[in-house]
């Protein structure tokens, strides 16, 4: 698959990276779009020896859309510090089977994850029992309904593994695809109807406000919504 490149300078690149695609190598031992991009950076700007490519944060495997990295060391110190500081503006699409109810709320859990299944649990408040749990907050409405399927704006204000898969899920509207957090039948791609729409924050280094946008897949249901 080609590599998409959304946003590129001395100092950060973003691709819009396809569902199915890890961010960074696994276990698995497939190849992740990071090496895919040392490998467009290495060829374009003719660089000799290893490309460095600093890894800012994830997108999980079958999810698509916005994912940065950075060029240079200084650029991953200060993006790490957005991140850490939630001055990183993020929104990301969803499509559920499921209308939420309200149609538009604040949503606050507590999330533990389970490493040796790699899922995480939503709990409505910390307990024994999840003692450990991380609070966990977002934003979300609803965009538009059709034909049984529902398209969620969601603005995540933390950044927990799997945060917006649990925390849907949790109020019984799971990603379409999503056989992990309940939603009934796959994708046939392996893919979960969850996009990284837009990442906005003031550059690193040029400090100038800057807002990456990825277009969504080009399958069926996407294409529903006309966007």
């Amino acid at each position: 698959m080609k590599l998409e490149i959304i946003y590129e300078d001395n100092h950060l690149i973003a691709v819009n990276k396809p569902a199915g695609w890890l961010v960074q190598g696994d276990i698995t031992g497939d190849k992740p779009i990071s090496d895919e991009v040392k490998a467009y950076i290495k060829e374009r700007y003719k660089k000799p020896g290893d490309v460095y490519l600093g890894l800012i944060h994830r997108l999980d495997r079958p999810v698509s859309g916005v994912v940065i990295f950075a060029r240079t060391s200084k650029a991953l110190t200060r993006m790490n510090k957005l991140f850490q500081d939630r001055e990183m503006k993020k929104k990301y699409w969803a499509i559920t089977a499921v209308r939420p109810d309200p149609l538009e709320g604040h949503l606050t859990h507590y999330l533990l994850k389970d490493t040796t299944v790699n899922k995480t649990k939503a709990f409505d408040r910390l307990s024994n029992k999840a003692k450990n749990a991380k609070k966990s907050e977002l934003d979300y409405f609803l965009k538009a309904g059709l034909a049984g399927h529902h398209l969620l704006e969601i603005n995540p204000l933390t950044g927990r593994p799997h945060q917006i898969r649990a925390q849907l899920a949790k109020i019984g509207c799971p990603i379409r695809g999503d056989l992990k957090y309940g939603y009934d039948e796959p994708n046939k791609n392996g893919s979960i109807h969850l996009h990284c729409r837009e990442m906005s924050f003031i550059h690193p280094v040029k400090k100038e406000p800057v807002t990456i946008r990825a277009e969504v897949p080009k399958d069926q249901i996407w294409r529903l919504f006309d966007l």
